[in-house]
C-alpha cells in the first residue's frame, strides 16, 4: 500500500513541474515522511540525491532564461528581466487555475526581457524581440530539464523504495 501511495506522489508531483509548482520538493519531503514515519527503508543517500537534484533543477528553472536572453544577443539588464519577469509572472498566474502560473512564468520571462533589452540605449524593437525570444526559449528549455530531473528523482525514490534503500 505504502509503494502505491508513493508512486502517485509521484506521479502528481511530476504533473506539477511543468506548471511552475515544486514538484521535485514535494517528492523529497514524501520520501522523507515515509522513510521517518513508516520506516519504508528509501535510504537516506536517495534521499540525499534527490535533494541536490531537486536543488539543481529549481537553479536550472531560475537561470536558464536569463543564460538564453544573453545568448540572443541580450544585455545583463534583459538577463535580469527575464529571471525577475518569470519570477513575478509565476506569482502573478497563480489566480487562474491549474496552468496560470505556467502561462505567467513564461510570459513574464518574454516580457521582462523585452523590457528591459528594449529600454537600452543601442536597442530597437528587433533585437529586444530577439533577445524576449531567447528568454521565452531558455524558460521551456528549463522546464524541459526540470521535468526530465522529476522523472529522475521519481525513479531514484522508487527504486529506493522497492529495493529497500
Amino acid at each position: 500500500m505504502l509503494t502505491i501511495a508513493f508512486l502517485a506522489v509521484c506521479l502528481i508531483s511530476v504533473v506539477l513541474v511543468p506548471l511552475g509548482l515544486p514538484g521535485t520538493f514535494i517528492m523529497v519531503a514524501a520520501a522523507m515522511a515515509a522513510d521517518w514515519l513508516a520506516s519504508a527503508g528509501i535510504g537516506w543517500v536517495a534521499i540525499g540525491v534527490s535533494l541536490i537534484l531537486a536543488i539543481i533543477a529549481e537553479v536550472f528553472e531560475w537561470t536558464l532564461s536569463a543564460q538564453f536572453a544573453r545568448k540572443y544577443g541580450g544585455s545583463k539588464r534583459a538577463g535580469w528581466g527575464a529571471l525577475i519577469g518569470g519570477f513575478v509572472g509565476a506569482f502573478a498566474g497563480v489566480p487562474v487555475p491549474v496552468i496560470g502560473s505556467m502561462i505567467g512564468a513564461f510570459a513574464g520571462a518574454f516580457l521582462g526581457a523585452l523590457v528591459a533589452e528594449y529600454t537600452q540605449p543601442h536597442s530597437d524593437a528587433t533585437s529586444a524581440t530577439r533577445v524576449a525570444t531567447g528568454a521565452l526559449l531558455g524558460k521551456a528549455a528549463a522546464t524541459a530539464l526540470k521535468l526530465a530531473i522529476a522523472f529522475t528523482i521519481a525513479s531514484i525514490l522508487l527504486f529506493a523504495l522497492i529495493g529497500g534503500g
